[in-house]
Order: C-alpha cells, then structure tokens, then sequence
C-alpha cells in the first residue's frame, strides 16, 4: 500500500516508522507527512502526541478522533518547508505550506494552510497553523481532470477514495 501522505513510497517505508514510534521524524515536513497519514489512517492517539505541548491543551484524543471518523483524506500536497537547520540555528520556528484534499459531509474540500513546527523533548512538534484557504470543490465529472492536481482523470485518481 502506498503512504497516504503522497510521497509514492510504501507506508511500511515512509510514515509507519514514525508512526509506530519506530523513529523520530527528522524534519518538519517529515513529521507533517506522517500527521496526515495518521489522519488518513484514522491514529488520532498520534495525531494528538505530535501536537506542541502548549497546543495539546486545545486538542483532545476524542474529538481529533471524531473529526478524522468522519474525514476521508484524498491527497496532500508539500508547497514549502523551511530550512529547518538555518531555523534553529536563528532560533526560528520552522514551517511547512501544504494543502490538503479530503471529503467531509459528502462534500470535497481543499484546504491550505501554513504550519508551525517546534522542537520539544528534541522531537519536532506541531506547534500551529494558519489556514490560507478553505474551499469546497465542484465534484469534477468522471472524465474530466481531477481536481488534486495529479493530472489523471477523476475516475482514475481521487473518485476511487469518495
């Protein structure tokens, strides 16, 4: 099975590790990889670790749960990351830029968004994130191109996962 977070390698050699705390993920975007696949996967226990220790505060196992209960991720897209070794040696928090596809309620959804990472217990952390874009998508017909981007026909590529 592919890694949900996109990277066209096998889960069990990309996020499960980090996952199954196996390993620590090295980089920011590393760890917001393995946090979407989590979310795909529906590890919300994991979701909820990974959060900065200030930010676990707002957060609960029980309504990230939920959330990703009735979320069905698509696809999830690396815009940027931050040089996260310049960002520690200025003493910066590091950022990664993404966006991500998914269906909630019957409806598609795009949402972009700018996150905050930190390292705490020297693990990198989820600190916050400020949402750029928050659109439901016109489900595209069967044959036209699908809207994340890969290039591929709709019925080839996200409607197999709606």
């Amino acid at each position: 099975m592919l890694c949900p977070c996109g990277c066209e390698q096998a889960y069990n050699d990309c996020c499960q590790a980090i996952i199954m705390a196996e390993k620590l993920a090295e980089t920011p975007e590393q760890l917001m990889r393995s946090r979407y696949s989590a979310y795909a996967n529906k590890n919300a226990e994991y979701i909820y670790h990974t959060y900065a220790f200030a930010s676990q505060k707002e957060q609960s196992i029980d309504d990230i749960a939920q959330w990703a209960q009735q979320t069905q991720w698509l696809k999830l897209v690396i815009h940027f990351a931050s040089d996260h070794q310049q960002d520690l040696a200025n003493n910066m928090q590091s950022q990664v830029e993404f966006s991500a596809f998914y269906q909630h309620q019957g409806q598609i959804w795009h949402m972009r968004e700018r996150s905050n990472f930190v390292i705490e217990d020297n693990a990198w952390r989820y600190l916050d994130g400020e949402v750029s874009d928050s659109l439901a998508l016109a489900r595209p017909k069967r044959n036209e191109q699908c809207f994340c981007g890969s290039e591929k026909k709709f019925k080839q590529c996200c409607a197999k996962n709606c």
